[in-house]
């Protein structure tokens, strides 16, 4: 009896286990009611970012982009997020459509626009809190089913949401104040040591002007010599001083030169002239 039943019982069991092993892995995702795009226009190179709702249509240059479903998963799980977006071309004349799939943010090139001037990848999903299970794969897959509300063609007639070109930020230049010196320029070895000047502290409040004390009441200038005005004095012209003058009968004389002294017949001047 025990050997009729583990006989009868055995392939059941291999059949449950391939049932098993067929069905796809399940884990978490957390759906999110907004997607967060990036847009590049390739003739200027201008790169916005903005924020859509799910089957939400806005217009990016003649691109209008409508997200379906926007996936992310949870901290416990491995980081993916993912979106299934339609994108059309809009001109006066036509619409078409140039996109519709799953688009990742971790891979955008994976599977992207394709078009001659705009581009659109996804950045990332926000807003979601409820955590549900559901199948998915563990790595990105392209070949996914799009969601119920995806629809196979555009939509003619509906009025998407224009987004408007930001214009850039200018800079900001900072202006020193009078007190900062500037930068320094480095010294040559050549010249020597550079002294520098000493600055004046940065929001150092000015010193207050000096308080005048004055005399108490009833003293008079006696009582208070230094606070007495004074007088200015007048400055004293120097005397002249006289010429000196000479004795009474005295007479100068011209200077004479010494009589030249005598000569021998050899031209030597004699002993007795020269002392």
């Amino acid at each position: 009896m025990r050997k009729l039943s583990l006989t009868v019982l055995r392939p059941a069991l291999a059949l449950a286990a391939g049932l098993a092993a067929a069905l796809p892995a399940r884990a978490d995702e957390i759906r999110n009611p907004n997607a967060v795009f990036a847009g590049l226009d390739k003739i200027t190179g201008r790169i916005i970012s903005f924020d859509v709702a799910i089957d939400e249509t806005v217009q990016f240059g003649t691109l209008q982009i409508t997200p379906r479903v926007c996936l992310t998963r949870p901290q416990t799980e491995a980081p993916l997020t993912e979106g299934f977006v339609e994108v059309d071309d809009i001109d006066a004349k036509s619409a078409k459509r140039v996109f519709s799939g799953w688009m990742f943010s971790a891979s955008p090139g994976l599977h992207g626009v394709e078009h001659p001037v705009y581009d659109v990848w996804l950045k990332d999903c926000k807003g979601g809190k409820d955590v549900v299970a559901s199948p998915v794969s563990p790595a990105p897959n392209v070949n996914a089913p799009p969601p119920a509300n995806a629809q196979a063609a555009p939509t003619p007639g509906r009025k998407p949401r224009i987004l408007k070109p930001q214009e850039p930020e200018e800079p900001k230049v900072e202006v020193p104040s009078a007190a900062d010196p500037g930068p320094v320029a480095p010294a040559d070895p050549a010249q020597g040591p550079v002294e520098l000047a000493p600055s004046a502290p940065v929001g150092a409040a000015p010193l207050p002007p000096p308080v005048e004390v004055g005399a108490p009441p009833g003293a008079g200038p006696a009582a208070n010599p230094a606070a007495a005005p004074s007088k200015p004095k007048k400055p004293k012209k120097p005397k002249p001083q006289p010429a000196p003058q000479q004795a009474p009968g005295a007479e100068r004389l011209p200077l004479q030169a010494p009589p030249e002294p005598r000569r021998d017949r050899d031209g030597f001047p004699g002993i007795r002239d020269l002392f």
